[in-house]
């Protein structure tokens, strides 16, 4: 395992605009943050939900109607799955190319902005602009009707690769890092949800290990392995970090590339030692660092500090972080978030 930053940003922020992004963290966190992603901002803050566009104005789909959104009791009205995307009648899905998802877009504008901060001395020059990715199983299984979803996974997956080559090719690798958002895969890992294949866990993993195929090997990546916090609540919550530890056990041992960091997230109400037991059997490789969601603004510095106790008994070497993106709370918070990683790191590192 390799020594962690101190503190690592899941992805969304609901901030203005980018460069307000990259201005708070860059003066409040300097270099005690690897990797600063744009925030998601806009209407990139539902996550998924933006990715409708895409299904919506591609004549090789129509829409139905949801059976319902598995995500509801936690999912705020305006975020919530009500629309499915199927093949329409005598469709290929062999045949067919599905259109940008944005993410390239999204990706090359907001690095013209990472790097002006730079320049202008905001942001550390060592900093790397990270862009979080859900991955495939995600938007397949939030936006797709399951009759579609296996068929039209390698057309997705195209897609996305073609995304990830335009990235590389416009942004410097050693100023890049990807992460991979994976929620509704932990949750169909855990058994909390269904799959469209066969042998779920085996199935999810090969998956993450494709993916990983698509990102160069001089670029940094990494995996959040989320359960998703719509409504500040997991969809699922994990009964302890054995899942987790397994899931970047098999993806360091079968990955074809160095993956650089895995972030776990920690309910706020566990602090006990039976949740992070399963750390102390976690085998990532030697160039891989963890960071564990344990800082909740809800109870502060004083419950950050119990859950790092009882984190620091398995596991010394962790970065922090929240459990999942900012995306789902008010702006007006944030600011204090961000202090209140500042103020632990400090802590711990002196």
């Amino acid at each position: 395992m390799a020594e962690a930053a101190q503190i690592h940003l899941c992805g969304s922020i609901p901030l203005g605009n980018a460069g307000e992004v990259f201005q708070l963290v860059g003066e409040e966190l300097g270099l005690g943050v690897r990797r600063i992603p744009d925030g998601e901002t806009g209407g990139r803050l539902s996550w998924l939900g933006w990715q409708n566009a895409v299904f919506e104005g591609d004549p090789n789909f129509e829409a139905i109607t949801s059976d319902g959104d598995y995500r509801a009791a936690t999912t705020p009205v305006w975020m919530r799955q009500t629309t499915w995307y199927r093949l329409k009648d005598g469709i290929d899905p062999a045949a067919i190319e599905i259109m940008p998802f944005g993410y390239a877009r999204h990706a090359i504008e907001s690095f013209a902005e990472f790097e002006a901060q730079v320049n202008a001395g905001t942001v550390h020059k060592d900093a790397r602009f990270m862009v979080a990715i859900p991955a495939p199983f995600n938007v397949i299984n939030a936006a797709i009707a399951p009759a579609d979803r296996l068929a039209i996974e390698p057309a997705y997956e195209a897609r996305l690769r073609a995304e990830l080559d335009e990235i590389a090719a416009a942004i410097p690798h050693d100023k890049l890092a990807i992460q991979w958002d994976c929620a509704q895969d932990m949750q169909a890992y855990e058994g909390a949800r269904q799959t469209y294949f066969d042998d779920p866990k085996d199935g999810l993993v090969a998956r993450w290990l494709r993916i990983a195929d698509f990102v160069p090997p001089d670029i940094e990546m990494g995996y959040h392995l989320c359960y998703g916090s719509l409504g500040g609540k997991h969809f699922v919550e994990p009964k302890d970090m054995a899942p987790m530890a397994e899931v970047a056990s098999r993806i360091c041992a079968g990955a074809s590339r160095t993956v650089q960091f895995f972030h776990m997230p920690v309910p706020v109400e566990r602090h006990d030692d039976a949740y992070f037991e399963p750390l102390a059997h976690i085998q990532l490789g030697a160039e891989t660092e963890l960071y564990l969601g344990l800082v909740h603004d809800t109870d502060g510095a004083e419950g950050s500090r119990r859950r790092m106790a009882a984190a620091d008994k398995f596991c010394g070497a962790y970065g922090i972080a929240t459990e999942c993106g900012f995306g789902r709370r008010d702006a007006d918070t944030v600011a204090s978030l961000i202090a209140l990683h500042r103020d632990l790191a400090a802590e711990r590192s002196g």
